[in-house]
Formats: structure tokens, C-alpha cells, sequence
């Protein structure tokens, strides 16, 4: 089993995939499958359509063999058909998870997490998140990093040791929130 991350309408999705690669959850709130839902319908009410216009006048300008603009109106729809396809399984594998469920007795995905270099002494609290949605500055990283890695499923009080390109670091779980 892998994760993955998926971003669709400005939202980061976490995929958990199996060994036969079929999704089994995508796990997400209330707001966001409300997103993901309004996003499909305009896909496909507003900009299914607009891709074949685009499709049609372009044929109409002539020898589809030598034509730049039909070949771009139709690898554009392609695109779009590829994400109307992933949103649909995104929501078909959907799992709205409540914020107030969150268990923040451990490191897990969405949560903020205070922790304490231990060679340093220095403190910083990062959230984790899904790759697309990992900025450094407004203290998001990736759950796949590095860091994030060595801090899933770990407690407070509990040393994390991560693999870094400049060697083992340990890092000191001072407090988990949402």
C-alpha cells in the first residue's frame, strides 16, 4: 500500500492505494467533497462544452492534418476528460472526515505538531500536509518529507530520528493539535 496526493479545485486529496493499485479512501471534510462536487458539475456542464466548441471551429478552419489549433483543442480535452476522471474516482473513494475526529494523541496527517531539534534546542510548529500543499514559510511540509515521515504516528514526549541528507536528526514531539 502507498500514498499519494491528488490537488483538484485548489484542495489537496490524500490517496491510499493498494498493492493493485484500485483507490480505497480519499479522506476529506464536508467543505471539501462539497468542493470537489461543485468542481465536477462545472467540469462537466461549463467546460465539456466549451472544449468541443473549441473542437468543432477548429475543424471548420480546414486540413485537420496540418492544424496546431485542433490539435491543441483536442489534447485540452483530453486534460479534461483525465480530470473529470480523477475527480469522479476522488469522490467515489471519498471519506468526509469530521475536523473534531482528528485523534491529536499522534502525528497524523492535517494536524500541527510542536516540535524541538535536539541538538539545536531550537522549537518550530509545522502542520502536515500533502505535498501540493507543503509551503515552508506558512509552516506547512509534506507528510511525505523527510520530516514528515519521521513524525507520523509518533507522540508526545517521543523522539522522531530522520533521515537527512546531512545526517540523522532528532526531534522532540512537545505538542500535537489540530
Amino acid at each position: 500500500m502507498y500514498t499519494a496526493t491528488l490537488q483538484l479545485c485548489g484542495v489537496v486529496f490524500f490517496l491510499y492505494k493498494s498493492k493493485d493499485m484500485s483507490e480505497t479512501n480519499v479522506y476529506v471534510t464536508q467543505e471539501t467533497f462539497d468542493k470537489m462536487r461543485e468542481e465536477l458539475q462545472k467540469l462537466k456542464s461549463v467546460d465539456r462544452p466549451a472544449a468541443s466548441r473549441a473542437i468543432a471551429e477548429a475543424r471548420e478552419k480546414g486540413d485537420l492534418k496540418e492544424n496546431a489549433e485542433y490539435d491543441a483543442a483536442k489534447e485540452a480535452q483530453g486534460m479534461l476528460e483525465s480530470k473529470i476522471k480523477q475527480l469522479e474516482a476522488a469522490i467515489s473513494n471519498a471519506k468526509i472526515v469530521d475536523t473534531k475526529t482528528i485523534d491529536t494523541s499522534k502525528v497524523t496527517i492535517l494536524t500541527k505538531v510542536t516540535i524541538t531539534n535536539e541538538a539545536t534546542k531550537k522549537t518550530v510548529t509545522y502542520q502536515l500536509v500533502g505535498e501540493k500543499e507543503a509551503d515552508l514559510k506558512a509552516g506547512k511540509i509534506s507528510a511525505s518529507s523527510p520530516i514528515g515521515k519521521g513524525l507520523i504516528g509518533k507522540k508526545v514526549g517521543e523522539i522522531a530520528e530522520v533521515q537527512t541528507p546531512n545526517g540523522t536528526m532528532k526531534f522532540k514531539v512537545d505538542n500535537i493539535t489540530i
